[in-house]
C-alpha cells in the first residue's frame, strides 16, 4: 500500500531530513571505504577564499563539483574528497585591518607583522569554520572538519600560539603547539580540508623558489601593472574588479619627431599617436602602423614640422577653416630602422622603432598606434609634452 504524498511540499524541511538521514547513516563514510582501494579519481579543488560566508555563486560552483565527484563515485572510482581553503592575499588582510581601524599599512608595523598574520589566521580560521558549515547544508559531500574544532583553534591561537595540545586526527592523536596544528590542517595525520598557510604548502613554494633563483631564473625589471598606493603592493585583475567603477579617462594625442628617418619619412616628419591609455605613455615603446591603410604627409596649422597620418581620418575632418594640406601620399612600409624620440626621459628603452603590422592590426603592439579618429589632426599636442 503506498504512503500518502502530500500536495504541499515543505522543500526546506525534506533537506534536513536527507541531511540527518546521511549523518545517522554516516553515509559518506561509507560511501569512501566501499570504494577504498578502486581506480581513482583526482579532484583538486580550487580553493574558495576563507574570508567571509559564501554567496550564492559559490553554491552554484560547488553544485557542479559535487555533481561530478558523486557520479565518479557511483562509478566505483576511489577520491580524495578534500576541500580547499584559500588563507592568502589582500582580501583577508584588508578585512582584518578595517577590524582594527588600521589607515595604512604603517598601522600594520607598529601593531606588529607576526601579530597581524595571527589575526588573519584567525579570520580565516573563523570563515572557513561558517562556509564549511555553508557547505554541509548545501549538501556537499567532502571530508570536513568540525565547524566547531576550526573556531576553538582560532580560539586557542588567540589566547597562545605556542600552547601544546593534542587533536584527533584519522590516524591517531596528533600533539603539537596550536601554531603548528593550525600549520598542519589538511595533510594526512589531521585530515580534512587544505589550508594554503600550511606549512606544506608556504616550504614548497619557497623551494620552488629557491630552485628558479639558482638556475638564475628571477630577474628584477620593470613593468606597468595596477598598484595600490595605500596597501603598497600590486592588485591581480580580480582585486582591481573588486572595486570596480566606471571612470571617464581621456585619449590623448601625442606628436612624436622621427629620428634617423628610413623609407618614407623624412627629416623634420612627426608622428601623430592616439592612444586610449595615456597613463602608459612614460613607458611607450613603438608606434605600429596598419600595412592595409594608405597614410599622408599633411601640413597643419600648428607649430611644428609635417605631419605622418592615415589617409582615412581627412574624410571626416575636412572644414573650409582648417582644413589640412596634403603634401604626399605614402606607403605604410616603414622599415624597423626609423626611429622616434621619447615622450619622456623616465625609462629608457632598447627599442624606439616604428613597426608595420598586418592589415587591421595597427593596434597589436598596443604601446602607442597611429590614429585612425577624425580629430587627430587637430588635437596634436598635450600640454607640458611639446
Amino acid at each position: 500500500m503506498f504512503e500518502p504524498v502530500p500536495n504541499q511540499v515543505d522543500l526546506v524541511e525534506q533537506e534536513h531530513r536527507v541531511l540527518d538521514f546521511w549523518k545517522r547513516s554516516d553515509a559518506f563514510r561509507k560511501l569512501q571505504a566501499k570504494n577504498q582501494g578502486n581506480a581513482t579519481f583526482s579532484f583538486i579543488d580550487g580553493p574558495i577564499t576563507a574570508n567571509n560566508p559564501m554567496g550564492v555563486h559559490h553554491a552554484w560552483g560547488r553544485t557542479y563539483k559535487d555533481i561530478f565527484q558523486r557520479y565518479r563515485a557511483m562509478r566505483g572510482m576511489d577520491e580524495r574528497w578534500q576541500n580547499g581553503f584559500d588563507c592568502q592575499g589582500l582580501w583577508v588582510e584588508v578585512e582584518v585591518e578595517k577590524e582594527r581601524g588600521f589607515q595604512s599599512k604603517r598601522d600594520i608595523e607598529e601593531f606588529g607583522l607576526a601579530e597581524f598574520v595571527n589575526l588573519c589566521k584567525q579570520r580565516v580560521l573563523e570563515y572557513s569554520a561558517v562556509q564549511t558549515a555553508q557547505s554541509i547544508r548545501l549538501g556537499y559531500w567532502m571530508d570536513w572538519n568540525d565547524p566547531e574544532q576550526l573556531r576553538e583553534l582560532g580560539r586557542l591561537l588567540n589566547e597562545d600560539p605556542d600552547r601544546v595540545i593534542t587533536v584527533e586526527g584519522p590516524q591517531g592523536p596528533v600533539t603539537d603547539t596550536v601554531e603548528q596544528i593550525v600549520a598542519r590542517l589538511g595533510l594526512a595525520e589531521l585530515g580534512g580540508s587544505y589550508f594554503t598557510f600550511s606549512n606544506e604548502n608556504n616550504y614548497l613554494i619557497w623551494g620552488f623558489l629557491k630552485q628558479c633563483h639558482e638556475h638564475g631564473w628571477l630577474y628584477k625589471g620593470k613593468d606597468v601593472m595596477p598598484w595600490c598606493p595605500r596597501c603598497g603592493t600590486s592588485l591581480s585583475s580580480h582585486e582591481v574588479a573588486q572595486g570596480y567603477r566606471d571612470v571617464i579617462d581621456p585619449s590623448v594625442y601625442v606628436r612624436f619627431p622621427v629620428i634617423d628617418p628610413q623609407g618614407p619619412l623624412k627629416d623634420g616628419d612627426e608622428l601623430i599617436v592616439w592612444t586610449t591609455t595615456p597613463w602608459t605613455l612614460v613607458s611607450n615603446a613603438a608606434v605600429a602602423v596598419d600595412a592595409g591603410l594608405t597614410y599622408v604627409r599633411a601640413r597643419l596649422n600648428a607649430p611644428g614640422g609635417p605631419v605622418f597620418q592615415a589617409h582615412m581620418v581627412l574624410a571626416y575632418y575636412a572644414k573650409p577653416d582648417a582644413e589640412p594640406v596634403i603634401l604626399d601620399n605614402l606607403d605604410p612600409s616603414i622599415q624597423p630602422a626609423s626611429r622616434r624620440t621619447d615622450l619622456l626621459p623616465v625609462f629608457k628603452f632598447n627599442s624606439e622603432r616604428i613597426y608595420q603590422t598586418g592589415a587591421g592590426n595597427a593596434r597589436s603592439v598596443g604601446v602607442g598606434q597611429l590614429s585612425r579618429w577624425a580629430d587627430a589632426l587637430r588635437r596634436i599636442r598635450i600640454e607640458g609634452f611639446d
